[in-house]
């Protein structure tokens, strides 16, 4: 009896992903709107760069690898909280 306490409340989580995955139709066909946010923060990383080398911003930030990685990885994760946050 004690265990089905237990499944009872894990239940919810395990129906929390039971919603549908918010997509975009163009023309006829369904992208994911992750691939929409990662195409727009790739979109703001090279924005950046432009930005970044406008101001002589590079030479301080090291290795360029990782950095724009990760800020290719904020400008998506912002965007997808911004217009997809439920």
């Amino acid at each position: 009896m004690k265990n089905l306490r237990y499944l009872v409340l894990l239940v919810p989580i395990f129906l929390a992903g039971c919603t549908r995955a918010p997509s975009f139709n163009i023309l006829g066909s369904y992208f994911p709107a992750w691939l929409f946010c990662l195409v727009i923060g790739i979109l703001l990383t090279v924005a950046a760069r432009i930005l970044f080398r406008k101001y002589n911003v590079m030479e301080a930030l090291n290795p360029p690898l990782l950095m724009y990685s990760c800020l290719t990885a904020f400008f998506t994760f912002a965007i997808w909280l911004i217009f997809f946050r439920s």
